[in-house]
């Protein structure tokens, strides 16, 4: 026989061998499973959801326990959006048709109520103008027939009738001025027919948006953003998204800090102002809204930043989140019972903060909870062998 074709076989027998010989040692280590590690302990006993060692076990040394605690205060960070205070923002819009000739105000500039902001050619301000001068005319002349109709009335030559009518005539003519002269007037504007309209800022802050150019056409109804944004940005809002659970224990006046990413290090202060009363359908969020001072104006309008809030101490105990495990569709925890002892118990919990959780009910304050190798002792319920029926054959028949 070839020495060669030999030694290739015996190298291939060695390999086989060991091979066969991995395999068995893999199948005895995965055959070692909880229950063998505490056999090695111990007698384990298991009843019902019960699991307990036998005295002097090692295994509950290894278990990691807390207790359930007292109420306690919390602190909840949510996603937020900064943006103008409403109250002391305006939306400029065009009032009448044209097209802008001249832009004064630019953003970042700071007016004052009436400052000009833009001028426009608009033949529709001009024909408003217009109107405004032919009510002021008819009104002169109702006003002097009214007076000849008086003077005739007090000498007997004008009837009664006739001077209701002239009275009549000069109220009509009067409400007709009134009403031209206002739309004009509104505007800062006198009756000048030159068609120029000076678009005016109706109040004080600073001017943090503009939307048009010079030789844009405007019109009253077109879609789109505003011309002018004018607001405060010493002042803020606060956007805030909070889940359906969060608002529990918050109303408005709860104080609040703003931390954003652009100023790791500074806590801007600031207060919750208004809960919503609904869910929105979309999200499933609660909308809250704080106001921020900005005094130093370093927070900016449109900024995403953290909303911080302190909620002050609830009624409900509170447990470790890492002792809620879920089982199915049911949340449960391992509970202490006795010193070698532990149960599986369900529970209703709320949403985590802090790395705890509400406790709905289950557990009392001050119960000890498994929050290190609970799922170790759900594998050892679950490896545990059928435990047979209780036999009532007996009793059934001394009974009867």
């Amino acid at each position: 026989m070839n020495p060669l074709k030999s030694q290739f076989a015996i190298e291939a027998l060695l390999a086989f061998i060991f091979a066969v010989c991995v395999l068995l040692a893999l199948l005895l280590l995965t055959g070692c499973g909880p229950r063998d590690e505490l056999a090695d302990e111990g007698k384990t006993a298991i009843h019902g959801d019960s699991i307990t060692f036998a005295n002097g076990s090692a295994a509950p040394q290894r278990l990691m326990v807390e207790r359930v605690e007292a109420p306690v205060e919390h602190e909840l960070a949510l996603p937020a959006r900064l943006t103008w205070d409403e109250e002391r923002t305006v939306r400029v819009f065009p009032p009448f048709a044209g097209r802008v000739v001249r832009i004064v105000a630019r953003p970042g500039d700071r007016v004052a109520v009436g400052a000009p902001l833009a001028e426009l050619i608009s033949p529709d301000f001009g024909q408003a103008q217009a109107d405004a001068r032919k009510a002021q005319a008819d009104l002169e002349v109702s006003t002097r027939s009214l007076e000849r109709e008086r003077e005739l009335a007090a000498h007997g030559v004008a009837s009664a009738k006739d001077l209701e009518q002239a009275q009549g005539e000069a109220r009509k003519a009067q409400a007709e001025a009134d009403r031209a002269l206002g739309r004009v007037n509104a505007y800062g504007h006198g009756v000048a027919g030159d068609n120029r309209f000076v678009l005016r800022s109706p109040t004080a802050g600073v001017v943090v948006e503009r939307n048009l150019n010079p030789g844009q056409e405007l019109r009253p109804d077109q879609p789109g953003s505003p011309l002018f944004v004018i607001t405060d940005p010493t002042h803020l809002w606060i956007a805030i998204d909070a889940g359906e659970g969060d608002a529990a224990g918050m109303k408005p006046g709860t104080a609040l800090t703003v931390m954003s990413t652009q100023f790791p290090d500074v806590a801007f202060p600031g207060e919750l102002v208004q809960i919503s009363d609904f869910i929105d359908p979309t999200t499933r969020t609660l909308k809250l809204r704080g106001a921020v001072p900005n005094k130093e104006r370093q927070l900016k309008g449109e900024m995403f930043v953290t909303a911080r809030i302190r909620v002050p101490k609830g009624q409900l105990p509170t447990v470790a989140s890492r002792a809620v495990f879920l089982s199915g569709a049911s949340n449960y925890v391992f509970v202490r019972t006795a010193a070698y002892t532990f149960t599986r118990h369900a529970v209703r919990v709320g949403r985590e903060s802090d790395g705890r959780r509400p406790v709905l009910a289950g557990l009392r304050e001050g119960d000890e909870v498994v929050v290190g190798g609970n799922l170790f002792l759900d594998q050892l319920l679950a490896s545990a062998p059928p435990q047979p029926a209780p036999d009532t054959t007996e009793k059934t028949a001394t009974a009867r």
